[in-house]
């Protein structure tokens, strides 16, 4: 079975399950979307009108968020059972948003140049080529365009478990090649899911030469002092499970000259 089948099912699992990545917008939340989506400032002060992509973040929140902000929203998501949640809450809120199921790294059926924003949760750990995602996203952003995207940190993914002082080992290598393995440690990893390790020249790197300029970056703290041995908040404070990023979408002509030369040689 493909990874895209196993992580299909996966989120199929936890959607039927109700797992804390299933929360639906609360009307709360829906009554001032923006300050909800984003407590950074990273988003314009109004995005009534604008074309937004909700990218492999299905299950009743982002998308239901932009929607009651006035945005035209595209929820793309690889799980029928997380979109679902999407259709659903969608159709209680009178709301229109678009549904496309497919994988993060083929957008085909989507135009060129269609988004204004496209934004996206952590995922990205979940398909094996990090750089067609990106060119994927490039595509159908319009220049000028705000990409802001979470991602799991590399060193976070290489932690395999505790050792008898509770120091959390870095079992797995940096260079690890296809996907990660099994380990004790689950803190920050989804049950039946294949995920895979991007390195912070994909991450970083990947993202610049696919015609991106990163604007800020951000590690959201998942420490608790109180939290015991073991907890994931308590691993927390030892290694940034997340990072943050705002990029946006240069124009085609710069993109064209300065970032796909080559610039140095590998060794």
């Amino acid at each position: 079975m493909s990874f895209y089948k196993k992580n299909e099912h996966a989120w199929d699992q936890l959607a039927v399950q109700r797992s804390q990545f299933t929360r639906l917008a609360t009307d709360e939340e829906c009554a001032a979307p923006l300050k909800t989506l984003d407590s950074r400032g990273w988003l314009p002060e109004s995005v009534v009108g604008k074309k937004v992509l909700c990218l492999a973040s299905g299950g009743g929140w982002q998308s239901i968020l932009y929607a009651c902000a006035g945005a035209e929203v595209t929820v793309v998501d690889l799980s029928s059972h997380m979109l679902q949640l999407d259709r659903q809450e969608a159709d209680r809120r009178d709301l229109n948003v678009t549904i496309v199921q497919t994988s993060m790294d083929d957008l085909s059926m989507l135009e060129d140049d269609q988004f204004d924003i496209v934004h996206q949760p952590v995922s990205t750990c979940y398909v094996s080529d990090l750089l067609k995602v990106y060119e994927q996203i490039a595509r159908v952003s319009r220049t000028g365009a705000i990409y802001i995207s979470q991602h799991k940190q590399p060193t976070s993914l290489q932690i395999s478990h505790r050792d008898a002082q509770d120091r959390y080992v870095l079992g797995l290598e940096y260079y690890q090649r296809g996907a990660l393995p099994p380990v004790e440690d689950k803190s920050y990893r989804e049950k039946g899911a294949t995920e895979f390790l991007h390195r912070w020249e994909d991450l970083v790197g990947g993202l610049c030469r696919t015609g991106f300029v990163l604007e800020d970056l951000r590690e959201p703290c998942r420490a608790d002092y109180s939290a015991p041995a073991g907890h994931f908040r308590h691993r927390g404070r030892y290694v940034a499970p997340y990072v943050r990023l705002k990029a946006r979408r240069l124009p085609r002509e710069v993109e064209t000259h300065t970032t796909r030369k080559q610039l140095w040689t590998p060794e």
